[in-house]
């Protein structure tokens, strides 16, 4: 009878657990439901500016709300997979509140993005039917009021004293004048109109050739005209002329929230990590005096990356021919993903170039998110001005963007099951993102993909890059350094060209924090690795490792530590 009333005992106790567990994620998943329904967190309309604010205000409400509501939950007793949510939507909300408490969305423009950079890839197409002709005619007449929307959120950033500093718009002009062109056909705009199909009639033909005529003169070559008044007459002459953000109103605090957002952690300062900065540097240029050292080259370490800026042989002749290194070094990693992962994404991607419109000022490669089923991702590789591009960085670059690093991590979190809330399939963390991105360049070494002493120059240098922006980041923002001291800390430094120098500085002062994200991450990825490897010895594997760490998609770095830690104790238990 002790036993039966015991057993009925731990019965109910288990039920009632079992009850809390299900009471508990059923209130989780209900919250997660009205943040993902929820209109006030779609896209801005774009409509007006005073719609955008109260767009923001009402996120924010919202947020603080669903927040308040989330904190009242007991995540004690419920799956591993449902507390990752609890904990990721916590940190998405907070920044939902902390976008709209330092007025974020009136400073929309980064030396290398903008609203009027990409428009004119919507003529990137060939009309198949008269509809389609049509619509994109309509799309045209629609750019006057989506082109004074995003006008009127910038004057209200600087009104605001909320705008970037005019030293990161360098040529900036061209970003405008090259869509200024005399002969409407030159247009960009125009592009799907010069080859309309055989099947269209003559007389429709002279009918959308004129009026294709007229709205490419008004609805983009004058808008465009219009464009360059504000930025030369309005923006330019009132932007800040300070670099750091510090000197904006309540900069100090906004910097501080964007290192605590971009290491997805509260436990570094802006000193902190300057700190951290400058002892990576330290570290990685040991390494690189070994390899000048191996190489027999006389001469300083300036003298060896004066040598590399310099010798023909490290740059390509053609944008082809940087193309397809890129594509083999794609294909050679590749191959070489079985043996490092068990879990690998159905979704291919390709190799292609950075978009003519933005590539001046954009950096030397990224990867492009497949915006849907039937598209593949893709890794972009910058090919203006070539003399820039140095090849021996390229098995760096492509491990980084494409595989292992941007392409497979964003795809599986992308293809993640479907029992994974949305907005964590959706999720980017730059910590976890850009941490996995570097430490896939170390990763590409344990593949055998640097063949030569000078790639495994640029692997470090690419390193040395990521350890010279904590430095930096935190230089401009937080401690006083002027745009030069950044020049010439990052020339002195890294073997980036001088052309790459300048665009990646201009990033950093117009992009705070960011650029944080990606030694932080690998940081805390390595010291994951080396933990596990100590701990399990023998028993440790790279594939399950791996697994751990990217079968939940996007997590905060300390969400990653707890995996990693249970993946040991449960390890050490078989």
């Amino acid at each position: 009878m002790k036993h039966t009333k015991l057993f009925l005992f731990f019965g109910l106790l288990l039920s009632f657990v079992a009850c809390k567990n299900t009471s508990s994620s059923e209130e989780l998943y209900a919250l997660i439901a009205r943040y993902e329904n929820s209109k006030v967190f779609d896209s801005n309309s774009e409509a007006s500016l005073e719609i955008t604010i109260a767009h923001y205000a009402a996120a924010a409400r919202l947020s603080k709300e669903l927040k308040i509501e989330l904190e009242a939950l007991s995540m004690d007793n419920v799956l591993e997979t449902d507390k990752i949510s609890y904990q990721l939507l916590l940190f998405v909300l907070q920044d939902k509140i902390d976008q709209h408490a330092f007025k974020m969305y009136l400073n929309p423009i980064t030396n290398e993005t903008a609203f009027h950079l990409n428009l004119s890839q919507m003529g990137q197409r060939e009309f198949k039917s008269s509809k389609e002709a049509k619509a994109y005619l309509t799309e045209l007449e629609n750019l006057p009021t989506q082109i004074d929307y995003h006008l009127s959120i910038l004057k209200a950033g600087v009104e605001a004293g909320i705008s970037q500093p005019q030293a990161v718009f360098y040529e900036y002009d061209k970003t405008y004048n090259n869509h200024i062109v005399e002969a409407v056909t030159e247009s960009a705009f125009y592009r799907p109109f010069l080859n309309l199909p055989v099947g269209f009639s003559a007389s429709f033909k002279d009918s959308i050739i004129s009026v294709a005529k007229a709205s490419v003169q008004n609805n983009c070559i004058k808008q465009y005209k219009k464009i360059k008044t504000f930025f030369e007459t309005e923006y330019f002459p009132n932007t800040r002329k300070e670099i750091g953000v510090s000197s904006v109103p309540n900069g100090k605090e906004f910097y501080q929230n964007r290192i605590n957002f971009y290491t997805t952690s509260k436990k570094y300062t802006a000193e902190d990590i300057h700190n951290i900065g400058l002892e990576e540097v330290a570290r990685i240029k040991l390494d690189m005096m070994k390899i000048i050292t191996e190489l027999n080259f006389k001469g300083s370490f300036a003298d060896f990356l004066k040598f590399l800026r310099t010798a023909p042989q490290f740059y390509p002749k053609t944008a082809e021919e940087l193309l397809m290194f890129a594509r083999d070094v794609s294909k050679r990693i590749d191959a070489e993903l079985p043996k490092f992962f068990k879990t690998l994404p159905r979704k291919p991607y390709g190799v292609v170039p950075v978009p003519a419109a933005i590539a001046p000022n954009y950096t030397s490669g990224r990867y492009s998110v497949s915006e849907n089923e039937t598209t593949a991702g893709f890794y972009w590789v910058n090919t203006y001005n070539l003399p820039s591009r140095t090849l021996y960085t390229i098995p760096a670059l492509t491990a980084h963007e494409a595989v292992p690093g941007h392409h497979l991590q964003i795809s599986l979190n992308n293809e993640l099951p479907k029992t994974i809330p949305v907005f964590r399939r959706e999720l980017y963390l730059s910590a976890f993102g850009e941490g996995w991105g570097l430490y896939a360049e170390t990763l590409a070494a344990e593949m055998g993909i640097y063949t030569t002493p000078y790639e495994k120059f640029g692997k470090l240098t690419y390193e040395m890059w990521r350890a010279c922006r904590l430095v930096v980041d935190t230089g401009v923002h937080a401690l006083g350094w002027t745009r030069q001291q950044v020049l010439e800390y990052m020339t002195s430094n890294t073997a980036l060209s001088l052309h790459e120098v300048r665009t990646e500085t201009d990033r950093y002062i117009s992009w705070p924090g960011q650029a944080l994200s990606y030694k932080i991450g690998e940081i805390k990825i390595r010291q994951l690795r080396a933990e596990a490897e100590k701990a399990l010895g023998i028993a440790f594997d790279i594939r399950d490792f791996h697994e751990v760490i990217l079968n939940q998609g996007t997590v905060t770095l300390s969400i990653l530590e707890k995996r990693v830690q249970r993946y040991i104790a449960k390890k050490k238990d078989e």
